[in-house]
């Protein structure tokens, strides 16, 4: 029963990862034009590395519980406005379209709250 209730606190924990990063792997499987067989490959190992990635981090901090998640969810959210912003680089964006476009795309990669 402990195993199982394990299981569960840590598929809790690491599916908001999973989705902020899916959506920036995602864009970088569109960018590298992959499609098919590669692509899906492509988008499963870097949601994996970026979830664990951030997890990783946490862990070298010896943090757990709050403090973890929240270390976690920051780090995820970080790595998406990186991710962002240099997408909307690479779109050539400035001023309002900019900011527009970053904040949209951190809040599609980041879960919302809950």
């Amino acid at each position: 029963m402990k195993k199982l209730c394990f299981a569960a606190a840590l598929m809790l924990f690491v599916s908001p990862i999973a989705f902020a990063a899916d959506a920036s792997c995602e864009a970088q499987a569109t960018e590298k034009k992959l499609s098919g067989a590669a692509r899906t490959s492509f988008v499963n190992k870097c949601t994996k590395d970026a979830a664990s990635s951030c997890t990783t981090q946490a862990s070298d901090k010896k943090l757990a519980g709050a403090a973890k998640t929240s270390f976690v969810n920051k780090c995820v959210k970080d790595t998406a406005t990186t991710e962002c912003t240099a997408q909307a680089a690479d779109k050539k964006l400035a001023g309002a379209a900019k900011t527009s476009f970053v904040n949209k795309c951190v809040k599609d990669a980041t879960p919302a709250p809950g």
